[in-house]
């Protein structure tokens, strides 16, 4: 039996990839999953087979950097399970796969979440894509869509991962001009603890996440002063050219083929022609009600943001986006100028 259309939707984060995913919602042929696999890391993908309960283990661990934050009030915006309180709670642990990814698909998380335990706890041990592949499905069973979408923001870095796990998925490039993502960037607690990480662990490498869960999990931390310091907002226009630079050089070892570009202004500027061309890559129809609804959930508003910054400022963010900018652009002339490596929907 052939298995559903599979596809990631991949980013440097803050680059309309959380619209992305509400728009995909409304269509009646697709499960969105919202932020499933980056809030689920470190271990989303581990490389050893394991059973139902080591697997559901991954999906039902909490996060000391989503517990903290909604132990102090202030849930990041994509959480979505401190909006709609159920019986989880900052203090005692919200399981990853309840911060956004069943919030994103149901009114009651909770029941969804209990229903699934028995169901992939029961599993025999094996390879993890086949536990998450069994998730899918009964997340369709349950929710509908037969072809299944994740987008989480901060992901280009998984695309490898992903395609050694799902070698069948095909891929989404979401990326936005890279001032307006750095300033989008410099405004959200997770990016402002990036760069708080970066100067906390003096390039400390693989330890730095370690470090980072002790650090949070203590109370004493002070998590309001690290995030409120002030970082000049160039730092966070180095940071998304580094991302999309690496990035980049990921989805070009990918098959050609796989990977459709989308410009998240192109999506705002005409939105029923990159939807029909997303639904094509995806593998359902578009659906002339659905290009209807979606369209008034894209905020034409996001475009320039950056523009208001001091002349000085944002001269800085220029030149330090000037490397992910040029990168971008590198990657569109070889786009246009033929079949290559990646890059072809």
């Amino acid at each position: 039996m052939s298995r559903p259309p599979l596809t990631f939707v991949v980013g440097t984060g803050r680059c309309g990839s959380t619209a992305v995913s509400r728009v995909l919602r409304l269509h009646p042929s697709v499960l969105s999953l919202s932020e499933l696999f980056t809030t689920l890391e470190p271990g989303a993908l581990p490389e050893q087979d394991l059973d139902g309960e080591e697997f559901w283990e991954i999906l039902a661990s909490s996060r000391p950097f989503a517990d903290r934050m909604i132990r102090d009030g202030t849930p990041v915006p994509e959480h979505l399970y401190p909006r709609s309180p159920g019986r989880f709670t900052g203090a005692g642990g919200v399981p990853a796969l309840c911060l956004t990814t069943l919030p994103h698909l149901t009114s009651d998380p909770d029941v969804l979440f209990d229903a699934l335990r028995p169901v992939l706890t029961a599993r025999p041990a094996g390879p993890a894509a086949g536990h998450y592949r069994a998730l899918f499905a009964e997340l369709s069973a349950r929710c509908g869509g037969h072809a299944v979408v994740e987008r989480s923001g901060f992901s280009l870095s998984l695309a490898p991962r992903l395609r050694q796990h799902f070698p069948e998925a095909r891929f989404v490039h979401l990326y936005r001009a890279g001032p307006d993502c750095a300033l989008s960037m410099s405004r959200h607690p997770g990016f402002q603890l990036i760069e708080f990480l970066a100067d906390a662990t003096h390039g400390s490498g693989p330890e730095a996440p370690a470090k980072l869960e002790r650090m949070l999990a203590d109370d004493s931390f002070d998590l309001t002063g690290a995030l409120k310091r002030p970082v000049p907002v160039a730092r966070y226009g180095a940071l998304w050219s580094r991302m999309i630079t690496e990035g980049l050089s990921h989805l070009d070892a990918l098959p050609p083929g796989t990977v459709m570009p989308l410009a998240f202004e192109d999506l705002l500027e005409a939105p029923e022609h990159q939807l029909t061309r997303l639904a094509g890559h995806i593998g359902v129809e578009p659906d002339p009600e659905w290009l209807d609804a979606a369209g008034g959930i894209l905020d034409g508003g996001r475009r320039g943001t950056s523009d208001v910054l001091p002349p000085s400022q944002r001269e800085a963010l220029l030149t330090a986006c000037t490397p992910g900018t040029r990168a971008l652009a590198a990657r569109a002339r070889r786009t246009q100028a033929g079949p290559g490596r990646g890059g072809r929907s």
